[in-house]
């Protein structure tokens, strides 16, 4: 029987947010880099609450970030993966 590692989830949230930082790290300040990361570690724990929490948040301060976050192909299957699972 193959089994995916335990790690899978973590380790595909890494890579779907290291891909969108390499499309927009450049435009990022010291707060947007910041609610990226909240809204990444929130993923990668599976934290439904702060992540809604956290999207939102994206979405209200920084509107251009979270189209951005959004429209990126990895994050979005990601983020509608997640929804799936009812987080």
């Amino acid at each position: 029987m193959d089994e995916k590692p335990p790690d899978d989830h973590a380790s595909r949230v890494h890579a779907s947010f290291d891909a969108f930082h390499e499309k927009v790290g450049p435009k990022l300040d010291d707060a947007s880099r910041a609610a990226i990361e909240r809204v990444k570690s929130a993923a990668v724990s599976k934290d439904a609450d702060a992540l809604r929490a956290h999207v939102g948040e994206l979405k209200e301060r920084h509107g251009w970030l979270y189209r951005e976050l959004a429209t990126h192909p990895q994050i979005a299957n990601l983020l509608d993966e997640l929804a799936l699972l009812g987080l």
